[in-house]
């Protein structure tokens, strides 16, 4: 471990994030009453450029006077290459109370994006006598994105999380897909023939390397990965496998871009009783161990440690922080 202790941004459940439109005051409403984790209230691609300004408008009415509860509620502003970005910033900034948590970032490519940002609402919060400082989420959805994810995540104090935009990633990187996230059928390897000819067809991740860079640079800078949306939100099955190995690899939680993916959310990235219970017992057999002496123990036929530690009581905090909701 380095001596310098990496800082941990402010701990938050976000196993499931719900996308809503900032035009649909509906959509708003419901959003107040489901029960995703985080909210997030979108100003950019669901909002056609004429509708810009009503959107932003209900937003901020939204944040004001809609009750939210315990869910943690950002916005999804414009881009840093727009001219709708500077209005997003100073009027939610200057016109919402203390109940607005987040701001997201979207296509984010260079960290003096995350600085542009960062100055507009430090300066604001001065002026305005904010108390509450505002976090940041950036959504890494460009070729340069990634390859400058390490500078972004390190470029504020508020930065908070690091999320997965899957659609323009791929219009970035120019990929021959038109879906959002999932599955590709020509993104397959063929075995070698047996003795009857036969080839078996094994499936491939294609976005596994992008999601796993964002977890690393998540990870070293105390920020929480989370990934992006699955456009089909009439296949269950489908999120539920793309959820899975998004929190395999380390991911917190996955966005919903539909009510109906919510649940799911929840339910995929909330440790199951038998982790618990698992969890459970490796603390307690290594309580025994340490009494005694010992580093390692083995549970039932296989080797724990202190990693195994590590693991079991990050388990542990989850569980806590799901019991305080």
């Amino acid at each position: 471990m380095a001596f310098l202790p990496v800082e941990q941004a402010p701990a938050r459940i976000n196993r499931s994030e719900l996308a809503v439109p900032g035009s649909n005051s509906r959509f708003l409403e419901k959003a107040a009453q489901s029960d995703a984790d985080v909210v997030f209230l979108d100003l950019e691609d669901a909002v056609a450029p004429d509708d810009k300004e009503r959107a932003r408008k209900l937003v901020i009415d939204a944040i004001n006077d809609l009750d939210w509860g315990r869910k943690t509620v950002s916005v999804r502003i414009n881009a840093t290459d727009t001219h709708y970005m500077y209005r997003d910033v100073v009027d939610l900034m200057e016109k919402t109370g203390e109940r607005l948590d987040l701001i997201m970032l979207p296509k984010v490519d260079v960290p003096e994006d995350v600085y542009a940002l960062d100055m507009m609402c430090t300066q604001i919060e001065t002026a305005m006598g904010r108390k509450k400082r505002v976090g940041f989420e950036l959504i890494i959805e460009t070729a340069r994105g990634l390859m400058n994810i390490d500078a972004i995540a390190g470029a504020s104090k508020r930065n908070e999380s690091l999320h997965f935009g899957v659609a323009d990633f791929a219009a970035s990187m120019k990929m021959r897909t038109t879906q959002i996230g999932g599955p590709h059928p020509d993104y397959v390897v063929l075995s070698n023939a047996d003795d009857a000819g036969n080839r078996e067809t094994y499936w491939g991740d294609m976005w596994h390397y992008a999601i796993v860079r964002i977890v690393v640079a998540a990870r070293s800078h105390g920020l929480r990965p989370i990934d992006g949306p699955f456009g089909d939100f009439s296949d269950p099955d489908g999120y539920r496998a793309q959820a899975n190995r998004a929190g395999v690899l380390g991911c917190e939680g996955k966005w919903a871009i539909h009510p109906s993916q919510v649940a799911l959310g929840n339910e995929l990235f909330s440790p199951s009783e038998g982790e618990v219970t698992k969890a459970k017992r490796i603390l307690e057999a290594m309580v025994v161990a340490q009494k005694e002496g010992r580093g390692a123990v083995a549970l039932d036929g296989k080797l724990i440690d202190l990693a195994s530690i590590r693991q079991a009581e990050v388990l542990i905090a989850t569980v806590e922080k799901l019991k305080a909701l």
